[in-house]
């Protein structure tokens, strides 16, 4: 991505997000630069990350004392036009007249490009709770300066002044869950590695995102990469680490380079090195890019392909608390587990469980993707409802057509129907279900999606990503692809439906891992809830039927 940059007294941010730079981002910030030096107005480029209302990239905005005006979908042959309106000094004097609350129909979004007023008080904005990602968007990725000024550092200071056992303990308070998918309890994971004996320990961030309609963790990395260095240093210092490792997925070249900017930045600033803020601990960390296996999102398998060896899922135990990365005790969490902890440290554990519901506590980023009229990140407590998060953030399908089922939890989760979407996204709410809230992907498809279709796509995509270590899910899955075609090829008897649930339960009960464990989930529940698809009569796809 190129940097462009001019200093002046009207600051224009220009988002430098993956979305943003794939519908020409770059050659906005090129073409204000050249106008801005055309026309002799000076202006001082930021190239900030995405606020993650994608359906308004590339956005730009203009600071003003009323706040950030943002103009919506600009492309670089319209900058021109833009400075011949007096942008940007027209709309840093009367940024009033800019606020989207005198347009309540919602033409503020309709135009390209369109002034959409103070950004802040666009509503699929205000009405978030971004704990997490309340500096994604916000500041310059990659200026500590910025950084501190927004409440950065407040947990790792905070941090050093505890010991290892308190450290793990806020951990615990807090609630926090691994916002992976597994949603197992940070704290003990904490504490488990804290309390392990041996002279080295890692702290491995699991940053594989590969689940479809997720990018949480790239925000984070591209947007707000030093929110998840601090998260990490702060896990180091609670468990006994004194190197951290961050595996990011290949496909995403822009993360890895932000990551890479920003911990050169870290080591500069001495929050990174054996003096970590002159505390005299040690902390490094390094970037390793993955190979591209889905598999390898799995935390064991991912330590193998660490370690230079095949991605393949290890039997457990031992556990990678206690003989991971190399053998010895390793912290193994997500992007956004790790990158919840600066405001749990912070705030104090009570603030972050004032959000959420029964054990889900603190906020999930729910990523709206698929057949959705408004993309983006959303924010919010646990126990918020699909039927909210289409309706009043997504804006309805795309299509225009009424939306018939909900994958959550990336391609291995459930299809929920409309019948289920008032039910508050809670792990234990939705394990209910039959269904995982997962790492909050949420993906919308309208009537005319072929849910049988779909399921087969599930075994398929098993049977592909497999790591092949165990029988259910080896074989299981291609028998899977295979049942699944000949029932959609007409085979609707008893027999073959049977036989499609009773090799999902054995892929359930007997796989090594989530790959063949949370296979069956997508394909029960459109078999369940969708019958009509599979050429079914209502109810005969049923557990009760069978």
């Amino acid at each position: 991505m190129s940097e462009v940059s001019t200093r002046g007294p009207y600051r224009v941010y220009i988002p430098r997000d993956s979305a943003a730079l794939a519908l020409g981002a770059d050659r906005v910030a090129a073409a204000v630069a050249t106008e801005a030096t055309r026309r002799g107005v000076a202006v001082e480029i930021v190239r900030n990350g995405s606020r993650g209302l994608f359906w308004l990239e590339p956005l730009v905005e203009v600071a003003t004392p009323a706040g950030r005006v943002g103009y919506s979908n600009v492309q670089a042959d319209q900058v021109a036009a833009l400075f011949d309106s007096g942008w940007p000094a027209c709309v840093a004097q009367d940024a009033e007249r800019h606020d989207p609350a005198g347009n309540p129909d919602g033409s503020w979004e309709a135009a390209m490009p369109a002034c959409v007023g103070k950004v802040d008080a666009i509503p699929y904005l205000a009405r978030q709770q971004r704990l997490t990602f309340a500096r994604v968007g916000v500041t310059d990725p990659l200026s500590p300066s910025d950084y501190e000024a927004h409440g950065g550092l407040a947990g790792l200071r905070a941090c050093l002044a505890l010991d290892a056992a308190a450290g793990c303990q806020i951990v615990l308070d807090s609630g926090l869950r691994g916002r992976g998918g597994a949603a197992f309890p940070a704290g003990i994971k904490w504490q488990t590695v804290s309390r392990a004996q041996s002279a080295t320990k890692y702290v491995v961030c699991n940053a594989d995102e590969g689940d479809s309609g997720t990018f949480a963790d790239r925000l984070i990395m591209e947007s707000d990469p030093f929110v998840l260095i601090e998260g990490m240093i702060i896990a180091a210092l609670c468990v006994g680490a004194s190197e951290g490792i961050v595996y990011v997925r290949s496909e995403y070249p822009h993360a890895i380079a932000a990551l890479n900017a920003a911990i050169a930045v870290a080591r500069r600033e001495g929050w990174l090195g054996p003096d970590v803020l002159g505390s005299g601990r040690a902390c490094e960390l390094r970037v390793a890019k993955a190979a591209g296996a889905y598999i390898c999102g799995e935390e064991t398998a991912l330590l193998e392909s660490l370690e230079g060896k095949r991605g393949v899922v290890r039997a457990k135990p031992p556990i990678p608390a206690v003989a991971g990365l190399f053998g010895q005790p390793t912290l193994v969490n997500n992007v956004v587990t790790l990158a919840s902890v600066p405001f749990i440290f912070a705030h104090g554990a009570a603030a972050y469980r004032a959000y959420g519901m029964g054990r889900s506590q603190g906020t999930l980023p729910v990523q709206l993707a698929g057949n959705v009229r408004r993309g983006g990140l959303v924010e919010l407590a646990f126990g918020v409802t699909l039927r909210t998060l289409l309706d009043e953030f997504g804006g309805g399908t795309a299509s225009g057509r009424p939306a018939k089922a909900i994958q959550v939890g990336g391609p291995l989760g459930a299809y929920l129907p409309s019948a289920q979407w008032d039910v508050p996204m809670d792990y234990e709410a939705y394990a209910a279900l039959g269904a995982v809230v997962g790492h909050g992907g949420v993906v919308v498809h309208d009537d005319t999606a072929d849910l049988a279709a779909l399921a087969g796509f599930a075994m398929q995509f098993c049977a592909h990503e497999s790591c092949g270590k165990c029988t259910p899910c080896r074989i299981g899955a291609t028998r899977g692809v295979e049942v699944i075609e000949r029932i959609r090829g007409g085979d609707t008897s008893v027999r073959q439906v049977q036989l499609l649930r009773d090799l999902c339960d054995t892929m359930v009960a007997g796989s090594l891992c989530a790959m063949g464990g949370m296979t069956p989930f997508p394909v029960r529940s459109a078999l369940e809830h969708f019958p009509a698809d599979f050429g079914l009569p209502d109810g005969a796809g049923s557990a009760e039927a069978a």
